[in-house]
């Protein structure tokens, strides 16, 4: 299975942005946008939310689950 963080990480680098970009857009700071792509923090659910709603995704797919 996928890990979150390798999947946000490849998520973002598709749409061209940078992690300051991305964490701007889902009004969340830097340093947590980059703890949820090493896997260090898992975001809360709306953040998850949030997440898959920026990249037009269902939450499987953004587990990895198709």
């Amino acid at each position: 299975m996928i890990q979150l963080g390798n999947k946000l990480k490849e998520l973002r680098k598709i749409e061209n942005l940078t992690q300051q970009q991305l964490a701007d857009k889902l009004k969340i700071s830097r340093v947590n946008y980059t703890r949820y792509e090493t896997d260090a923090v898992r975001p809360d659910y709306e953040t998850l939310v949030a997440i898959a709603d920026f990249y037009n995704i269902t939450l499987d797919e953004l587990f990895g689950r198709d």
